[in-house]
């Protein structure tokens, strides 16, 4: 039996039953194998992907959906890979016309690579942001924050979710309501009882990813950072809006240096909806 040819295998949806299949194809580009998040991203959006016919996965990305269930309002694209030995032949191209027809008028936005970023150009994406990955041990030092921090409580989770749909402009509960279990560590930053940020520190690989960062202001956002740094002895990852310069600055100053800068990118809407003000770091890059 003559093999297919990559133009005629079909695209179809992935599942959790595909996350060994997508971390083997993470780990064939030079990726790390990100296993938890491949799972939270499988569970709470679409995976599609195509079958190489001699095992594993030719290609494959999620996209996550936010807003109402029947009608979202924005998906957030990611983790697009095609796999080494069939780069560079129109795959990844195939499967991201794919998914902008299965979306539709929905808009949608991703983090690009440099690399990845004259294709989506291409299929019509505009430069609407960067975010600055920044990663290493967090050295505490300089005033200690003066805004109050605590565990996040099962009390706290729809004050979170008001707060968060505030800032973000769309609805992420299918997203954030995984954060207890995902996350090793998801923080409130409080003043008078009434809770002005959170963020949550999650497992990948050898790093705790700081993500989502929201916070009413830069003080507010140290303090988070701070507060989820003396909770782990891993190195912290985070990925900051370059527009929050001096949060920047403070996180270099503590041992967080940078070490890639993403396009974030948009389809069908001028810029991405909600607070930029207040959005400092998202769950992960290949979500929202």
């Amino acid at each position: 039996m003559p093999t297919p040819s990559l133009a005629a295998l079909p695209i179809r949806r992935l599942t959790l039953r595909d996350l060994t299949a997508c971390a083997d194809l993470s780990e064939d580009r030079g990726w790390p194998r990100e296993e938890h998040k491949w799972g939270l991203l499988l569970a709470a959006g679409k995976g599609y992907g195509i079958d190489d016919p001699h095992g594993g996965l030719v290609t494959a990305c999620v996209v996550t959906e936010y807003g109402p269930y029947s009608e979202p309002d924005l998906g957030a694209i990611g983790m697009v890979l095609v796999a080494e030995r069939h780069a560079r032949q129109g795959i990844g191209r195939r499967l991201m016309r794919h998914v902008l027809s299965a979306m539709g008028t929905t808009p949608l936005t991703l983090h690009a690579t440099p690399f990845g970023r004259p294709l989506y150009e291409e299929l019509g994406f505009k430069l609407t942001g960067r975010a600055e990955m920044l990663q290493g041990h967090f050295t505490p030092g300089g005033p200690a924050p003066t805004v109050s921090t605590r565990a996040a409580t099962a009390e706290d989770l729809a004050t979170i979710l008001r707060l968060d749909e505030e800032v973000l402009g769309t609805d992420r509960t299918h997203l954030i309501t995984r954060l207890p279990a995902f996350a090793d560590q998801l923080r409130v930053a409080e003043e008078s009882g009434r809770i002005i940020g959170y963020a949550a520190a999650w497992p990948n690989m050898n790093t705790h990813v700081v993500g989502p960062l929201i916070a009413r202001d830069t003080e507010t956002a140290q303090a988070l950072l701070t507060s989820l740094a003396a909770g782990t002895g891993r190195p912290l990852r985070t990925d900051i809006d370059v527009r929050h310069e001096e949060l920047r600055a403070w996180a270099g100053e503590r041992g967080l240096t940078p070490v890639a800068l993403n396009s974030v990118m948009t389809y069908g809407i001028p810029e991405l909806p909600g607070d930029w003000n207040r959005r400092f770091a998202p769950l992960t890059v290949a979500a929202l």
